[in-house]
């Protein structure tokens, strides 16, 4: 209601200003010359006509909306053919109220007929221009205001790109943090400890590669939003081999993606947290060997993630609960990301398995490789 109002105030004041100019113009030829100025017939006269107008310009305005001459020349004909046919009407519409405020421009008041032949024979060209007064007016302050939003969507776009970039930024540092905190680095570099000790030299010597092939993945990728899918398996299976080096037989790992989706995008890392998440709650809050799955399908142009466990599932000590508000932070973090990238096409699911375990699903949008290459902030 405020913006019609506003509306209605600018149309009403516009035609106003546009009265008193017209009024101004018939004045001062007159005084100039000395001629007496009959000012109720030029103000009166004037106004009756700029007002008229203003009544018409919401049509003039839905005319301009429905077909925008900047848009298509061929609607610049089409708005001609209007133009004249707004000239008549408001002609039309000014005579009767003209004759009712005895103001129409004639010594001898004509009939109703007889003045609009009048006005029209004098009025017609100044209606025509009126009309494409209108028109231009309101394609600037259209073009403006698309320019506007346009600016804004561009500031917006610009504003999620680099929230994408913070949160990508810092979920690569937690990666990196969880990678050299000293109970990971204690029990790693324990592990190689023990491989050199049995003089199992070839054995440390992997253990130490993998190491620093799973720090030099997580760094080369730093500036990557998405990863083709292989990328993402071979950091994980990098990690994963750490893992089991640590809990040696405990840890079973099912890695099952098909080859026809190696190229499909994911976000970089998102795999990570999950299975991380698993290892220590599943593997951690058990004395039991532990197997940790993850899948890969793709149906109906969509693309899904499987995390699963036999562990203690969420009963378990410790687990971070699914509920929304009480998240662990890789979930977040996950979710807050997928949101980003995704917005509604994209789900992350935590549900407690059929037997026991759990069930992390990942629902993303199938897209493959751009020819330019991985997509990049």
């Amino acid at each position: 209601m405020r913006e019609r109002i506003k509306l209605i105030a600018v149309i009403w004041l516009g035609w106003t200003i546009a009265g008193l100019f017209y009024i101004v113009q018939d004045m001062v030829p007159r005084l100039y010359s000395g001629s007496t100025v009959p000012w109720k017939y030029v103000f009166v006269g004037w106004m009756t006509g700029m007002y008229v107008c203003a009544a018409l310009t919401p049509a003039l305005l839905w005319l301009s909306n429905r077909w925008p001459i900047e848009r298509r020349v061929a609607y610049i004909a089409l708005h001609i053919c209007f133009s004249v046919i707004f000239s008549v009407v408001a002609s039309t519409l000014e005579v009767p109220f003209l004759l009712l405020l005895h103001v129409f421009p004639a010594r001898t008041p004509p009939s109703l007929i007889a003045g609009v032949r009048i006005m029209l024979g004098f009025g017609l060209q100044g209606g025509v221009i009126r009309y494409w007064a209108v028109i231009a007016l309101h394609t600037v302050y259209r073009s403006q205001k698309n320019a506007k939003s346009r600016e804004r969507e561009a500031f917006e776009l610009k504003m999620q790109a680099s929230e994408l970039a913070q949160q990508l930024a810092t979920a690569q540092l937690s990666s990196l943090k969880m990678q050299l905190q000293p109970h990971f680095l204690f029990n790693t570099l324990g592990a190689i400890t023990v491989l050199i000790q049995q003089h199992k030299t070839a054995q440390a010597e992997a253990m130490v590669e993998k190491l620093g092939s799973l720090l030099r993945l997580t760094l080369e990728d730093v500036e990557v939003q998405e990863v083709p899918l292989w990328r993402e398996l071979e950091f994980l299976r990098l990690y994963l081999s750490i893992e089991q080096v640590r809990f040696e037989d405990r840890l079973r790992v099912s890695i099952d993606a098909a080859a026809a989706l190696s190229d499909l995008l994911v976000p970089h890392m998102v795999l990570q947290p999950i299975v991380e998440n698993a290892v220590r709650h599943g593997l951690g809050q058990s004395e039991e060997a532990v197997t940790i799955e993850v899948s890969a399908t793709s149906t109906n142009g969509s693309l899904t993630l499987i995390v699963a466990d036999d562990g203690p599932g969420l009963d378990g000590p410790g687990f971070a609960s699914p509920k929304p508000g009480h998240n662990g932070i890789g979930l977040t973090n996950t979710r807050n990301r997928l949101a980003r990238l995704y917005g509604n096409s994209a789900h992350l699911l935590v549900e407690q398995a059929a037997d026991r375990g759990v069930r992390v699903t990942i629902t993303l949008p199938a897209r493959t490789v751009p020819t330019e290459g991985v997509l990049c902030d």
